[in-house]
């Protein structure tokens, strides 16, 4: 059964439709859209800032989120991919992006709309990636232009993991 807590009277709150892996950890001060799933061994920690996550967006395995002390909560905007194995910290990201396997994202840092960040990539910290491009790289650069292949892939994942996760309702 999946670990979700309150932390200090911060109850996690979970939207209509959302598939919650039974293994995942959700505490805290955390807000979870319609529509969005978050897989197994994730770890969704709200104790020592707010987690907020829109509609259609999805956590994928072994993800870790979490915030900094009195300083940075995490926005994550709707139609989101956070791809396995991805550390998110204390940042915005905002819609219709992906957040390659593996990657992280590290705090103040603002992804824009229509951003994919490459499998492996490191953004370092107050760093601002703009729409419409793919990043990547230690520490992640401006790389190309999106083609219209990958915007349209931006546009067709959350819904996939839409799919994927009726596949675990009873």
């Amino acid at each position: 059964m999946a670990i979700i807590l309150p932390v200090k009277e911060h109850f996690p709150f979970i939207g209509e439709n959302s598939f919650i892996a039974p293994n995942c950890t959700i505490v805290g001060d955390v807000t979870i859209g319609q529509h969005c799933s978050v897989w197994f061994n994730a770890v969704v920690r709200g104790d020592v800032n707010y987690i907020k996550i829109g509609d259609y967006s999805n956590i994928q395995d072994n993800v870790t989120i979490h915030g900094t002390y009195e300083r940075n909560g995490t926005d994550i905007g709707n139609y989101v991919n956070i791809g396995h194995n991805a550390i998110i910290h204390g940042c915005t990201i905002h819609d219709y992006t992906l957040i390659g396997m593996g990657a992280i994202v590290m705090d103040r840092t603002i992804i824009e709309s229509n951003v994919i960040i490459a499998a492996g990539s490191v953004v370092l910290e107050d760093v601002i990636c703009e729409s419409g491009y793919l990043y990547a790289g230690v520490p992640a650069k401006k790389i190309k232009p999106l083609t219209d292949d990958q915007l349209n892939l931006l546009k067709k994942l959350p819904h996939n993991y839409v799919l994927y996760s009726s596949w675990f309702s009873d």
